[in-house]
């Protein structure tokens, strides 16, 4: 075995013939999405797949060892979606071989902080690559995920904090959330912001984006019942310390039901904000059953 010194002084080791990983054993399938899990317990249960089926799929190896990316393949079979790639500081080589890892177990992904040069890599490893120019984001889909019921509304105080509202945007998209997009609705101009309050009080989640002085989520959690998330951006002159000022006023409001990300985090923001609108999806499905069989009730009652 050969070791060489990396950028960072670490010894690196080099396995001449030998994978840096171990093969899959015999018993081992090569991957399993949350899709196919489900599919598999449902024919399981349905008589139509054996245990030992079911055990050999479960059992796969959890990540895809590249050499300067470990990729966890099993991130959708946890959350729902697969692992996001976060393309700033990498190359376009590692950038497009992350995400063909992830084409290969998933039907869609998701790019974050792109470059063009990014873009080409991609496009030139994969079709139908969605570059979000605004946003700084790549999207990739195979089959379009259903929406969900309801929306995620996601409000820009300034024309300036578009890229931030865009990633959280696009974010919520590609999770299978239907978005709004409530644009210049800074608390400079607040008739603005009345003007569209009967909309935005019906979103299922608001992500507020703000810069400068960071007001506008504050003011909009109080006037509405649903949860918002608050997310600072780094405009503003320079007593705003690169978003500093916007992120601390956010953690000070006296408004409930606000929780605030961190400066510029728009994916964090619509990534949250996708699983907060996944529980208000359940909570209806899980009600429907009951309101269909209190309605049945009632009209029961009536005809005796």
């Amino acid at each position: 075995m050969k070791t060489s010194s990396g950028p960072s002084g670490h010894q690196e080791s080099e396995r001449a013939g030998f994978p840096r990983d171990p093969s899959l054993a015999p018993w081992q399938s090569p991957h399993v999405t949350s899709n196919e899990a489900i599919s598999l317990l449902d024919r399981f249960l349905a008589g139509d797949s054996s245990r030992d089926e079911v055990l050999r799929a479960f059992q796969a190896a959890p990540s895809v060892d590249l050499g300067y990316a470990r990729v966890d393949v099993h991130r959708s079979l946890r959350k729902g979606f697969p692992e996001v790639i976060y393309a700033e500081g990498k190359t376009p080589e590692q950038v497009a071989g992350i995400a063909f890892q992830i084409s290969q177990r998933d039907d869609r992904f998701l790019a974050t902080r792109v470059k063009p040069e990014h873009v080409r890599a991609l496009r030139k490893k994969l079709k139908n690559v969605m570059y979000h120019e605004a946003a700084r984001c790549v999207t990739y889909e195979k089959v379009p995920l259903a929406k969900r019921p309801g929306f995620i509304a996601v409000l820009a105080a300034g024309t300036s904090d578009l890229p931030v509202a865009e990633e959280a945007a696009v974010t919520a998209d590609i999770m299978g959330n239907r978005v709004e997009r409530i644009y210049d609705v800074g608390v400079a101009g607040l008739h603005r912001l009345l003007a569209r309050l009967d909309l935005i009080q019906q979103a299922n989640v608001i992500i507020a984006v703000a810069g400068m002085e960071g007001a506008l989520p504050g003011v909009v959690s109080g006037l509405v019942s649903r949860p918002v998330i608050a997310v600072p951006t780094s405009i503003g002159y320079g007593t705003n310390l690169r978003g500093l000022t916007a992120l601390f006023g956010m953690l000070s409001s006296c408004s409930s039901g606000m929780t605030v990300v961190n400066i510029d985090n728009g994916f964090g923001a619509g990534y949250a904000a996708s699983q907060i609108n996944s529980l208000a999806e359940h909570s209806a499905q899980a009600a429907a059953p009951k309101a269909a069989s209190h309605t049945a009730t009632v009209r029961k009652t009536r005809r005796s």
